[in-house]
């Protein structure tokens, strides 16, 4: 009496994995390679999302600052207009107060001394304002003077550290 499972095999011949293979080779693991397939394609897959989630939140943050900077620019805009209104009601003010100061003087002494001394001491104020806010407007002393020497000193330090290394 036969083995019916035997006779089956019988007919089938033997299934092995390694049948094409020369002997003594082993025969690859395919779920290795399938999963090694997937591992890079899912690392792939996650590096070209950063770099999507990067992008949009790069200009997210862009446009955040352009929007910030509109409006600083806005409220800066209303603010200098207040301050010119305000500069110019101070000087209307301003010649009120030397109006009244000349015709103080003008009690003591006669009319047009009271208004030279008067005007002298106020030509006097205003030159050493101009010569004070000339000298802040130079070309000089818009250099970022501490940002320049914060950028000397890096410098200084990567070339000792090139030297050093």
């Amino acid at each position: 009496m036969s083995d019916p499972a035997l006779e089956g095999e019988a007919k089938r011949g033997p299934v092995r994995a390694t049948s094409h293979l020369a002997a003594g080779q082993q025969a690859p693991e395919p779920q290795v390679a399938a999963e090694t397939t997937t591992t890079t394609t899912s690392v792939a897959r996650l590096l070209r999302q950063l770099v999507d989630d990067v992008t949009l939140l790069v200009r997210k943050e862009l446009a955040l600052a352009t929007s910030e900077i509109s409006h600083s620019i806005d409220e800066a805009k209303t603010g200098a207009g207040a301050v010119v209104g305000g500069g110019a009601v101070m000087y209307a003010g301003l010649l009120f107060l030397l109006a009244a100061a000349t015709l103080g003087l003008a009690e003591v002494m006669p009319g047009w001394l009271a208004a030279l001394i008067v005007g002298g001491v106020v030509t006097l104020i205003g030159v050493i304002m101009f010569l004070g806010g000339k000298r802040k407007i130079q070309p000089g002393s818009f250099t970022p003077q501490r940002t320049a020497d914060a950028l000397r000193k890096d410098r200084d330090m990567i070339e000792r550290q090139t030297h050093e290394g």
